[in-house]
């Protein structure tokens, strides 16, 4: 057997059901499906029964450690030559799997890679969301799923690397966010190579509301500063623009709230000025993003959504980077100190 997928799963069987069934269309079919149930409330097993007859699929419940343990719980199970790491809430064309096996045969490596993109049938939510995290004007199009001029690092969502060199560096840490770019910068600075498959890309429903949006970003924000500690030197200026744009923002704001303060206690139209400029480098991004979100979408709807769900995406990792940076770098805590209800159990 060549490929072993395997998907972490927590309270998520209507995603098991959509992401499984994408896999009995596959076009390549020498691969086999593990499932973790990482103790979740609402299981899963009657979905993956449902397939138990047109797919090689094994199911093991277990309890809660987190996606990056319950990756490696299914590793030591798996038989494939890859493994293929897939989150529960994405969905695969029907070429995914074909795509995977040309790239390897064409040009072999250790570990690879694919992009994410929103489907026709997400909402309107779904699809800002994925906008926002993919657009140049929010990430600098770093997760658009382009060739990168520096090294390629693979997330959790879309990873593949060969079981031996998995079990060599002994997988994912016990990091809760941020675990799959750690366990990305080990397998480079071990030396094994790593790419990026242009054409292995699936389809990511990310999150469904703007508040669990936010607290994804936030923790991402969070990891960003562990993972400087755990890797020096793979900070780079992409990394710190939300927080810059964060601070920037949170400081129009308040010079705008000073001069509101100002116009009730003096002359009205002197300070008329200091409440209203404030807004208007605000407002020029916010329209940057509707017009672009709405071309690149067809929606004037998503198109308004986007700009929700922009500055969710870069002011929760703003402000989950400033946390981990006040706890990490001013009061000198590890980061099981800093984090440890958050990130680890």
């Amino acid at each position: 057997m060549i490929y072993s997928i395997i998907v972490p799963v927590y309270n998520r069987p209507d995603e098991v059901d959509e992401l499984l069934d994408s896999l009995t269309r596959q076009a390549y079919s020498d691969f086999e499906v593990i499932i973790v149930e990482d103790g979740s409330a609402v299981p899963c097993k009657e979905v993956c029964d449902r397939y138990a007859d047109r797919l090689d699929l094994h199911y093991f419940p277990k309890q809660n450690s987190g996606p990056g343990q319950s990756r490696n719980y299914g590793a030591e199970r798996a038989k494939g030559d890859y493994l293929l790491i897939l989150d529960s809430d994405v969905v695969l064309p029907e070429g995914y799997l074909s795509a995977v096996d040309r790239e390897l045969t064409a040009n072999p490596c250790d570990a690879f890679g694919g992009a994410d993109a929103s489907h026709p049938s997400f909402t309107d939510v779904q699809k800002a969301i994925s906008y926002s995290m993919t657009s140049f004007f929010t990430t600098g199009g770093i997760r658009g799923g382009k060739k990168k001029l520096d090294r390629f690092y693979p997330r959790s969502y879309n990873m593949g690397i060969r079981r031996d060199v998995y079990r060599k560096l002994g997988g994912f840490s016990k990091m809760r966010f941020g675990e799959d770019i750690d366990f990305s910068y080990r397998i480079v600075e071990a030396g094994y190579s790593c790419r990026l498959f242009p054409e292995a890309w699936v389809w990511h429903k990310r999150r469904t509301d703007l508040k669990k949006f936010f607290r994804q970003v936030y923790n991402s924000g969070i990891a960003r500063i562990n993972l400087e500690k755990r890797h020096p030197g793979t900070m780079k200026l992409v990394h710190l623009l939300p927080m810059v744009f964060t601070v920037g923002v949170t400081g129009l704001i308040l010079i705008s709230m000073a001069g509101r303060l100002l116009m009730h206690y003096d002359d009205v139209h002197r300070w008329y000025w200091l409440c209203a400029a404030p807004w208007l480098p605000i407002l020029l991004y916010s329209l940057i993003i509707f017009i672009d979100s709405s071309i690149q979408n067809k929606s004037v709807k998503i198109g308004l959504v986007s700009i929700a769900a922009a500055f969710t995406q870069l002011m929760g990792y703003g402000f989950g980077f400033l946390e981990a940076w006040w706890k990490r770098c001013v009061c000198r805590k590890d980061e099981f100190q800093a984090f440890e209800k958050t990130f680890y159990k």
